[in-house]
């Protein structure tokens, strides 16, 4: 593959990493998973919304600059470089919106998409429930029709960003009698309405990045439902397509990552070389990096003449989950014992994101579908293997 830049493309570029260089802030943002720092980071949406970077993607009358893909890559790009702070509305921005603009009506693009740009409605997720993990079939909270209104009881757990954001996109059982994969519904609801409690769930490292989300007779307006009753299976799957393609992980984030693991091996080349092991996942691990962004490269090319990711999203996820995984499992061999210092203590300074992304890393292999799910999708799609 050869990979050539248009002048429109490098002077873009240019503009994208002069705009960061002067507004990323110069101390890291508390951690969005606080209530200090999820406040700190949508002021932080609010800025990039202000210049115009917020969704460089989306049409320019939703608040984006009506841009392709390959812009977006170079974006990502600029925007991991630049050491800017994480995207607190990524669950809206990279995963609703593109949904929206495939099914939403024109009243509920005009409705959301502005003000998720803006950073004015940050949105959770809420896909799985106690029993209904990777198996979203198995979903069983019930959102009954009572006129023009939606009659939603249930639970759904393990709901990023949910103790602190504003509305939840969802996928609720809407015909009980319906098949597994028949009669759900994707609905949008506001976090703040009666009959809603919302319990933290604490991560590995304390913070509260989830939660669970309980309904007693919450009546959400019908108006509310993103495509047509019973249809949310299929619009959840093409929400669950961009989380595992293209939208919510990027290159340029393990590209940043792996150029740090570089950088952190050359600091501490003398102890890191006594196991042989080391260099060699530090090389196997930039090179993955880059890999995984031509391969991207590639796929947006294609998207852009017409085509689709289809089925190969379930590689995508499985490559870039286990890509994080060996490059933070390498630079916690490399720090040795003093990999386990958290980010906060004084002799941690310079090295304590590295144990932060370390645990987030974990989970990789089981958001966005697992990873034993989505080697089932491969072998039954598209190699055409039999069930087990």
């Amino acid at each position: 593959m050869r990979l050539e830049y248009t002048r429109s493309q490098r002077s873009f570029r240019e503009e994208v990493r002069a705009w960061l260089a002067e507004h990323v802030p110069k101390e890291p943002l508390p951690s969005l998973d606080t209530e200090e720092g999820f406040a700190a980071h949508r002021e932080w949406e609010r800025t990039l919304h202000a210049g115009g970077w917020s969704a460089v993607t989306w049409p320019t009358a939703f608040g984006g600059r009506d841009l392709g893909l390959i812009d977006w890559l170079i974006f990502e790009e600029e925007y991991w470089g630049s050491g800017a702070p994480l995207r607190v509305n990524q669950n809206g921005i990279f995963l609703l919106a593109p949904t929206l603009m495939e099914y939403g009506t024109e009243e509920q693009k005009a409705r959301f998409l502005p003000r998720m740009a803006s950073g004015e409605d940050i949105w959770a997720q809420g896909w799985s429930e106690p029993g209904a993990g990777s198996d979203m079939a198995a979903i069983r909270c019930r959102a009954e029709r009572d006129g023009d209104h939606y009659v939603i009881n249930g639970q759904k757990t393990w709901s990023t960003r949910a103790v602190y954001a504003d509305w939840l996109f969802g996928l609720f059982r809407s015909d009980a009698r319906a098949q597994r994969h028949q009669g759900m519904s994707f609905v949008l609801l506001p976090l703040d309405l009666p009959g809603i409690s919302i319990r933290p769930i604490r991560q590995l490292n304390g913070q509260p990045g989830f939660a669970e989300i309980f309904f007693d007779n919450v009546r959400v307006p019908v108006e509310n439902r993103l495509g047509d009753e019973g249809a949310g299976w299929r619009i959840a799957m093409a929400t669950a397509g961009f989380e595992r393609g293209l939208m919510l992980r990027s290159p340029g984030r393990f590209q940043q990552t792996a150029k740090a693991l570089v950088a952190l091996y050359r600091a501490n080349q003398a102890r890191a070389d006594r196991d042989p092991g080391i260099r060699d996942a530090v090389l196997r691990g930039y090179v993955a990096a880059e890999a995984y962004a031509l391969a991207t490269y590639r796929t947006a090319s294609r998207i852009a003449k017409g085509g689709s990711i289809g089925i190969e999203a379930s590689t995508n996820k499985i490559f870039w989950s286990e890509l994080d995984l060996m490059l933070h499992d390498t630079a916690m061999k490399i720090l040795g014992a003093r990999a386990e210092l958290l980010p906060h203590a004084p002799e941690a300074a310079g090295i304590g994101h590295w144990l932060d992304g370390f645990l987030f890393a974990q989970a990789g292999p089981i958001y966005a579908g697992t990873n034993e799910i989505q080697r089932n999708i491969i072998a039954e799609r598209m190699l055409g293997l039999p069930r087990a």
